[in-house]
């Protein structure tokens, strides 16, 4: 099931895509699905962000060549760091090129939506706290990360969490090829399955330290690939199962 969050007319909603259709939900996804029957084109609505997270916990060197491109080790434990709700975007909104940076960089990611309230998640029933996953992009000011030591700034700007453009709930995301494009121009390629540590460890590692509140949001890392982009660029992160998220860079 693909699940979208739109808005038309003024009113924001969910549905399930359906075909170049989109059946409206009562409500929100979280907690049950109740169809309302009414339907309306996709073409005919604003996707949004699929969800508005308290929180994104995003994971770094989940890769190993991404980690040896950018000349770091594998870690023994997984890096994770938090970019804010501020950080979010939906799915076509422009980024704005940061003022702050002369070296912002894509990353192509899996994202896990959550779907329930959850805290110290045995690894067994790590599946069960998942909604489903969306397309990422994990936009880096690399020079920022580079220069300070924490990643706050580099990795937490406003707009540098681009969502979308809808959650599918029914899939294995085990070994899924990952893709991303500038101008569409291939610049990484890999599969889920190359990741270091699984979304059932993540879920686990992350949920020992604090709660998960549905439409959070984990970033799983990136493969190898990453690289600058360019106020005018558009950039596409293809996931196989989910579909296409694409946003432009804009000047600030």
């Amino acid at each position: 099931m693909r699940i979208a969050r739109f808005s038309i007319d003024g009113t924001v909603g969910f549905g399930v895509l359906e075909g170049d259709e989109l059946d409206i939900i009562k409500g929100h996804p979280f907690g049950g699905i109740e169809r309302s029957g009414r339907r309306v084109p996709v073409d005919k609505v604003r996707l949004l962000p699929p969800v508005l997270p308290s929180k994104v916990v995003a994971v770094g060197r989940n890769y190993a060549e991404h980690a040896r491109e950018l000349g770091n080790v594998v870690p023994e434990a997984p890096i994770t760091f938090l970019k804010p709700s501020t950080a979010v975007l939906g799915p076509d909104a422009p980024v704005p090129y940061p003022g702050f940076t002369a070296d912002l960089h894509y990353e192509a990611e899996l994202a896990v939506v959550i779907g329930r309230l959850c805290r110290e998640v045995p690894r067994e029933r790590a599946h069960e706290v998942v909604l489903g996953y969306t397309c990422a992009n994990d936009l880096t000011a690399r020079d920022v990360q580079q220069r300070e030591a924490q990643w706050a700034r580099a990795k937490g700007f406003d707009g540098s969490c681009p969502l979308g453009p809808w959650i599918e709930t029914d899939l294995d995301p085990s070994d899924l090829a990952i893709q991303c494009t500038v101008n569409g121009e291939q610049r990484q390629l890999g599969r889920t399955s190359e990741m270091v540590r699984s979304v059932a460890d993540l879920i686990v590692h992350i949920t020992e330290a604090m709660t998960l509140l549905p439409q959070d949001v984990i970033l799983t890392g990136t493969p190898a690939g990453v690289g600058p982009l360019h106020a005018g660029d558009e950039v596409s992160v293809t996931i196989e199962g989910i579909g296409t998220l694409t946003n432009k860079v804009v000047k600030s």
